[in-house]
């Protein structure tokens, strides 16, 4: 269904350009959107009007006009004035207000299709057809595209989103909820990931200065065929949940790019408990104080390397030798060897993870 804004916005554009003044009332007779106050409460004029076979007629000095949606009327339209011109600006009108209609109902007919689509809720034999009413490609690269903002923040950008994305409408743009929204992305040729990281960071900058913050977007991989847009989906959406645990401070995160946190996020929480107990014993590698952790960061930073970690600390050399002997001798893991470094990182993102959920927990 259009909405009353949407109505009220064609109306101010027509009246600007014709200098007529226009109603649209539903067929109850409540005015749903005017340019102007009525001289007259025309209500129960307009109630039998739609009762009448007309499809316009001139009463006292309005113009009223049939607005139809699949051969039901959905709305009257009146026109102010009694002149042949105002009855063609009238006609004129009628015919853009429906074709508005006709518009935004195959908007939504699309939109609850991309819902379905991403939500695996349709057969093959659906998807081919539907698709097919709809003039939508089956076979496009495309990719899925999940914007968030920070919850409590209305993103209510549905429409800002699409036109920040414009590309010719060959994408889809839908809301999830009031702090999120996908988007299915027909990828061009050329250099995919340069392209999506231009989009995503055209989006946070168009979103932030509406005034959201705590942007984040995470997109999937490419797919060839539209039954594959559910795939790429739920790409997104781990992404965006892996990127909050071990990429907080990135903005924009790909399937692509998650590494071993795409494994680590899929393990159950009592293997994970397992994991560290047997590494560690009693003690958690987030136990350390924050000394040893910003020394610890910092040498996985470097790739191990001494000389460099040293002076990115501003300490000597061998003091961040003594840190590290001091590290072994508590937990038995060497950092300087390539194995136990390995051991130590993942208990590290291990960690973090168990944190994350267990914060779903209370």
């Amino acid at each position: 269904m259009i909405s009353n804004q949407i109505l009220q916005n064609t109306l101010d554009g027509l009246k600007a350009i014709s200098r007529v003044d226009f109603l649209v009332v539903d067929t109850d007779g409540n005015v749903v959107a005017a340019t102007t106050e009525p001289e007259t409460d025309c209500s129960s004029a307009v109630i039998d009007f739609v009762k009448s076979p007309a499809d316009s007629q001139e009463v006292s000095k309005y113009q009223f006009f049939k607005i139809y949606d699949e051969q039901t009327v959905e709305y009257v339209l009146v026109a102010m004035g009694a002149s042949e011109d105002v009855y063609m600006i009238g006609k004129m009108a009628t015919f853009q207000v429906q074709s508005l209609m006709v518009a935004y109902k195959e908007r939504f007919d699309k939109d609850n299709f991309i819902k379905n689509l991403l939500l695996d809720n349709l057969l093959l034999v659906d998807i081919y057809s539907r698709s097919k009413k709809l003039h939508i490609k089956l076979e496009a690269p495309r990719t899925v595209m999940i914007v968030e903002v920070e919850e409590g923040k209305d993103i209510n950008s549905v429409e800002n989103v699409r036109e920040f994305i414009g590309n010719g409408g060959k994408d889809f743009v839908t809301a999830v909820d009031e702090n999120s929204v996908i988007i299915v992305w027909e990828v061009t040729e050329g250099n995919p990931k340069a392209e999506m990281e231009s989009i995503a960071k055209n989006i946070i900058a168009g979103l932030e200065k509406e005034g959201a913050t705590g942007v984040h977007v995470s997109y999937g991989s490419i797919v060839g065929e539209l039954k594959e847009v559910s795939r790429s989906y739920k790409e997104a959406k781990m992404a965006l949940d892996v990127g909050r645990i071990f990429f907080e401070e990135r903005e924009i995160i790909a399937y692509s790019e998650l590494g071993i946190g795409r494994l680590i996020y899929q393990l159950p929480l009592p293997l994970c408990k397992m994991f560290i107990r047997e590494i560690f014993g009693n003690k958690s590698p987030d136990e350390f104080d924050e000394e040893t952790i910003v020394t610890i960061n910092k040498f996985f930073e470097n790739s191990l390397n001494v000389s460099e970690t040293s002076r990115q600390l501003f300490i000597h050399r061998n003091t961040l030798v003594y840190r590290l002997d001091k590290l072994q001798k508590s937990t038995g893991l060497d950092l300087r060897v390539f194995e136990d470094a390995i051991t130590f990182k993942i208990a590290m993102m291990v960690v973090k993870y168990m944190k994350y959920m267990e914060s779903f927990e209370y």
